[in-house]
């Protein structure tokens, strides 16, 4: 079981999150990671979905993995924690900061990357705050 967590994580998990510090989350995505996650675990254990058990036990009990979501947020905070230390001409940097003048359409704006972290205070948008993870 051990070397098929570890195959699970070389494979699957880096196949999921390759790219995703840049992305924003929306619950379809998040579902949708969920679901290939649950698949391919349930894949390695030999469980079929008629067999009815509960992700939360294929997930934690029987694999010790932790959910795909949960890292991938971890590892959008840390790549905003890098890129905050970055000197001011780096590209990274200047996208962080870059803020487009005139007017945005009309209707709901889309969701921004920065706008995914919870700051403490909305004005300076320094650190995520670490209470809400």
């Amino acid at each position: 079981m051990e070397t098929k967590l570890r195959i699970h994580n070389i494979t699957a998990k880096a196949a999921l999150k390759f790219g995703s510090e840049a992305w924003v989350l929306k619950k379809r995505e998040e579902q949708r990671l969920e679901a290939a996650q649950m698949k391919f675990l349930r894949h390695l254990l030999g469980i079929r979905k008629l067999d009815k058990e509960k992700y939360q036990c294929i997930r934690g009990e029987k694999m010790g993995a932790q959910n795909i979501i949960k890292e991938i947020k971890q590892y959008q905070e840390k790549w905003l924690q890098h890129v905050q230390k970055m000197d001011t001409n780096r590209i990274a940097k200047q996208a962080l900061q870059y803020k487009p003048k005139g007017r945005r359409n009309r209707g709901r704006p889309g969701k921004r990357w920065r706008d995914q972290f919870h700051f403490e205070d909305r004005g300076t948008r320094n650190t995520p705050n670490p209470s809400s993870t």
